[in-house]
C-alpha cells in the first residue's frame, strides 16, 4: 500500500537544519525535557533481574574499553 503525497509532504529543496526541523514537525516529536520521561515501571519483574541487567551492562562496558 502506498501513501499519497498529502500524507507525506515534500521536503524537496530542504537541507540540513531546515530539513531536520520539517521532519520533526511532521512527526510531532519534541525533545526530552527530563530523564524521568525515560523511566518505565515494570520493565524488570524483580530487583534480582534488575541487578543481573546492571551487572551485565557493567561487564560489557569494561570488556569494550580500549
Amino acid at each position: 500500500m502506498t501513501a499519497s503525497n498529502a500524507e507525506h509532504p515534500s521536503h524537496e529543496g530542504l537541507d540540513g537544519p531546515a530539513l531536520l526541523k520539517a521532519l520533526l514537525e511532521d512527526k510531532h516529536v519534541r525533545p526530552i525535557e527530563s530523564v524521568d520521561e525515560l523511566a518505565g515501571e515494570g520493565i524488570f519483574d524483580t530487583d534480582e533481574e534488575l541487578g543481573e541487567f546492571l551487572s551485565w551492562v557493567s561487564a560489557e562496558r569494561k570488556a569494550h574499553l580500549a
